[in-house]
């Protein structure tokens, strides 16, 4: 995994310069980066559009942005980084005091050398973010403010990418693509959804695996608005983002709790042995709560490292490409991965021989288990899995209630059902 987590690093530092946000060509840029990675269908819905309670709002386009000092010295610079401007500005261009800019400057006094992350996308303003430590040095006078900038009718952009499955139930990953500067939030969970994508691609998965590039909250909701017919498809779901951290895993269950996909993280991270942390469901964070409103009630969770605003650099200018690394991303995505295979293999099925213990040694299944180091645990992993397929328990039942890895569990299914004494 450590050439994957070097390219999703180079991945992270291509997409970190472009300025995102909900709608424009920032976007637009993101994903065709993302589309020299893994195939998309691109999607524009003009502004105007109702989607569910929300409407597809104007789209935001910026150029340049900078505030000017008494002397003209650029002290304030959308060039040097996008998290100088206040997301979805209005355009202004104005000479005004010292004393009534302020009203539209945004710092953090306790990190007085971070610039701080900002947007007001549903109310016409302007502003912008600087460090503390620049502010407090600007002298008193006049300055010469500028944000070339237009908000118009257009478009709202995402992407999909699909991996087709064996059957068309489907496995919804989910990650936003409305942040500027920011690679832990929210650059690292595009690019472990883009590898995990090509991973899933490399085989023919069982289920069918809907990748969505959206800009957070107003993207999900207008996938959903457009694809209410058909989301009863989604089985299972994952929402990622904050991949690439130094921090733990952390797994935040869906609003069901005992949804598949919250039973699966649960047992790959435990049976991982790494460092997690498993939360239950709250209305708040990314999109897992737009696919876990009440209405849809889907089985989607949400993977991150340290989760939202659980790090001092969330949404500023410190979440920057020191902060994220290449091993921190190979562990998401190895954790991806391991969950997905579980999922894929995770099935009922029905003993055709219940009546007592059929006899393995003359159908040749405990040869078949000569030279395995975990011999014992195989063996005792069919007598699981006969048990416990009454039709009713999953393979993941069995693991669980066994105490065996889910591997072993599968494997055994595998050579039960190759000799005709389980059926799925």
């Amino acid at each position: 995994m450590t050439s994957t987590g070097d390219e999703m690093y180079a991945l992270v530092e291509r997409l970190y310069p472009l300025c995102r946000s909900i709608t424009g060509d920032g976007v637009r840029a993101t994903l065709e980066i993302v589309g020299e990675y893994v195939p998309l269908q691109v999607h524009e819905v003009p502004t105007g559009t109702q989607v569910l309670d929300w409407t597809v709002p104007q789209e935001w386009n910026i150029r340049d942005a900078y505030i000017a000092d008494p002397a003209g010295n650029r002290v304030v610079d959308f060039a040097a980084s996008s998290l100088h401007v206040l997301g979805y500005s209005v355009p202004v261009s104005a000479t005004m005091p010292l004393a009534e800019l302020r009203g539209h400057l945004h710092t953090l006094p306790d990190h007085p050398s971070w610039v701080p992350y900002r947007t007001s996308y549903y109310k016409p303003e302007w502003g912008f973010c600087l460090a503390q430590e620049t502010l407090d040095a600007m002298p008193d006078g006049e300055y010469e403010v500028c944000v070339d900038s237009t908000l118009a009718d257009g478009h709202l952009t995402y992407a999909e990418h699909v991996v087709p499955g064996q059957v068309a139930d489907e496995v919804i990953v989910s990650c936003h693509v409305c942040h500027p500067s920011l690679a832990n939030d929210n650059l690292a969970g595009i690019a472990v959804a883009t590898y995990l994508a090509r991973a899933l691609a490399e085989r023919t998965p069982y289920y069918t695996y809907r990748f969505l590039f959206a800009p957070g909250t107003i993207g999900a909701i207008t996938w959903l608005a457009r694809n209410a017919e058909r989301v009863d498809r989604v089985k299972h779901g994952l929402v990622l983002a904050c991949a690439g951290d130094p921090g733990s895993l952390t797994y935040k269950q869906s609003r069901r709790g005992d949804a598949e996909i919250d039973r699966v993280m649960r047992h790959v991270l435990a049976a991982s042995e790494r460092p997690h942390r498993v939360a239950e469901f709250t209305p708040y964070g990314y999109d897992e709560r737009q696919f876990c409103s009440p209405g849809f009630n889907l089985g989607v969770g949400s993977l991150t490292r340290t989760p939202y605003a659980g790090y001092p650099e969330y949404h500023t200018s410190a979440d920057n490409l020191d902060f994220v690394s290449p091993q921190a991303m190979a562990d998401t995505l190895a954790v991806c991965r391991e969950a997905f295979a579980v999922l894929d293999r995770n099935r009922r099925y029905l003993n055709l021989s219940p009546y007592g213990e059929p006899q393995l040694g003359r159908r040749g299944l405990y040869d078949a288990l000569g030279g395995r180091s975990d011999t014992k645990q195989a063996q005792m992993a069919m007598l699981w899995v006969l048990n416990l397929s009454d039709g009713e328990h999953s393979l993941l039942d069995v693991a669980e209630r066994s105490g065996l890895p889910f591997d072993t569990v599968a494997a055994a299914a595998g050579a039960l059902h190759g000799a005709g004494l389980i059926k799925a």
